[in-house]
């Protein structure tokens, strides 16, 4: 499902996700054991929040997080743990880039105009491009504007001709030209409103869409027709100098620095940043709508986007335009999650309740599983601490390398790189592997561990087994 199917999102898993381009992902967010009824579902206190930031920062898995949590008496806590700009205690001002939850601002732009008449929803997106635009169709039914906002498009996750020039920053150079290009040429899987299938692609389309139609930039028309009105003020595109200021530095899963990233044609999908602050106004808004949608300067329109559509991959989810819907008993979170290269992010609300949660962390490992903990009462796991690390020699890092064959299609390779190893699976980025004991390693980007077959006789491995999310996988060696 949704973070931009994050951008830039680490796997090992043969189901992987797309590497570079990967803003933000529901698929990764667990599907709800059966939960009690709305009327007992508590709140966690105060303490017990922080004592969750405080414990996933004592993991040694986030430099920061910071969880926002709305209750259904309209008042507001904060809770910090870890550090922000400078190196200093994380704020809860603190900027952060939202990845995927931008997706929702996007709906709601769109909402916004068919509730003015100035659009439908079962329009195709073809109209609102620039003269001369191709857009494809497949068994003679156009794409529309609904079909985007719902993730039905029929379009892949990622256009097939983004080649970043800068991996670290990998949107900022795919452009309007190139999308139309790609559209252009790209054939449909399979036709609009068939089926869920997350894409960025879409979403940004989406989004250089109502921008084109408009005449002006994404954010400025985001910020007049959505921002604005619902009192949005530090929810940005372009960060001023004082938000820069502001800004928590991110991360990557590993926790080495990661760069900003900053979104072009593709904006609709992952482009802004704001404070919890925020986003917490934002959900106060949507609450207020489920109840009530003549209240408000945007309720009509913030109802109009919870609404269920299309179910989304599993019977207990569905989506309505941007947001997702997890079902558990009575209850439904209304969510979306989000990530760029540095950060991971959620904000959802539970309509029943009246309550609303916004998790933030500036490094690249979820936090969904908090925010369905706070809204639906999901039994929550603290993050164990990474292994301690052991110095191997090069002979014995040697035994390691090798090709190894999970299935016909996915090799996963162990190489070297510098005095460590890296192993890297068909079509996916390398990730750094950790010793623990020879034959034994672990991950940082995922929660994984390779366990080696080494023979007695000091050679190679023979055969590698791939752990992670309770499954095992093994490999044998490749000639």
């Amino acid at each position: 499902m949704p973070l931009l199917r994050r951008l830039a999102r680490p796997s090992l898993l043969l189901c992987a996700l797309p590497g570079a381009a990967a803003l933000a992902q529901p698929a990764t967010t667990p599907t709800a054991a059966p939960a009690a009824p709305a009327a007992t579902i508590a709140l966690p206190t105060d303490s017990a929040l922080q004592a969750i930031a405080d414990a996933r920062v004592a993991s040694g898995r986030y430099a920061g997080v910071v969880i926002g949590i709305l209750r259904p008496d309209g008042s507001r806590r904060v809770f910090t743990a870890g550090t922000g700009a400078a190196g200093a205690p994380l704020r809860p001002d603190a900027v952060f880039e939202i990845g995927s939850i931008t997706k929702v601002f996007t709906a709601v732009l769109l909402a916004q105009q068919v509730v003015a008449g100035e659009l439908r929803l079962e329009q195709p997106v073809r109209e609102l491009l620039p003269a001369g635009s191709v857009v494809p169709a497949r068994d003679g039914r156009e794409i529309t504007l609904g079909d985007l906002s719902t993730q039905v498009s029929g379009l892949p996750p990622m256009p097939s001709n983004f080649a970043p020039r800068d991996p670290a920053n990998p949107y900022a150079d795919y452009d309007g030209a190139r999308l139309l290009e790609f559209l252009r040429t790209v054939q449909p899987a399979r036709a609009s409103g068939e089926r869920y299938e997350y894409s960025n692609l879409g979403v940004g389309l989406l989004g250089f869409a109502l921008s084109a139609k408009a005449g002006t930039s994404y954010e400025q028309l985001l910020t007049a027709r959505v921002l604005r009105p619902l009192g949005l003020r530090e929810t940005v595109v372009r960060l001023s100098p004082a938000l820069r200021a502001r800004l928590a530095p991110g991360h990557d899963a590993e926790g080495t620095p990661a760069a900003n990233w900053d979104l072009d044609a593709l904006a609709g999908a992952g482009a802004l940043r704001a404070p919890v602050g925020d986003l917490l106004t934002f959900l106060a808004a949507n609450v207020a709508a489920a109840r009530d949608s003549t209240k408000g300067p945007l309720g009509r329109a913030l109802a109009l986007s919870h609404r269920r559509r299309a179910a989304a991959g599993s019977p207990v989810m569905g989506i309505g335009l941007g947001w997702h819907r997890l079902a558990a008993g009575a209850d439904t979170a209304v969510w979306h999650n989000g990530g760029t290269g540095g950060y991971r992010t959620f904000a959802g609300f539970n309509p029943a309740t009246g309550a609303g949660v916004v998790v933030f962390s500036n490094t690249a490992t979820p936090v969904d599983d908090i925010g369905v903990h706070v809204l639906l009462g999901r039994p929550l796991r603290a993050p164990a601490p990474w292994p301690a690390a052991v110095a191997l020699d090069s002979a014995t890092m040697q035994r390691h390398v090798g090709r190894y064959a999970l299935t016909p299609a996915a090799v996963l390779e162990v190489m070297r790189e510098g005095s460590g190893l890296v192993a890297r699976l068909t079509g996916q980025a390398p990730l750094r592997i950790y010793p623990t004991a020879a034959g034994r390693f672990f991950l940082k980007a995922v929660d994984a561990q390779l366990e080696f077959e080494l023979p007695a006789d000091g050679g190679s491995a023979t055969a590698v087994t791939l752990v992670q999310n309770g499954g095992r996988q093994r490999a044998a060696r490749m000639p």
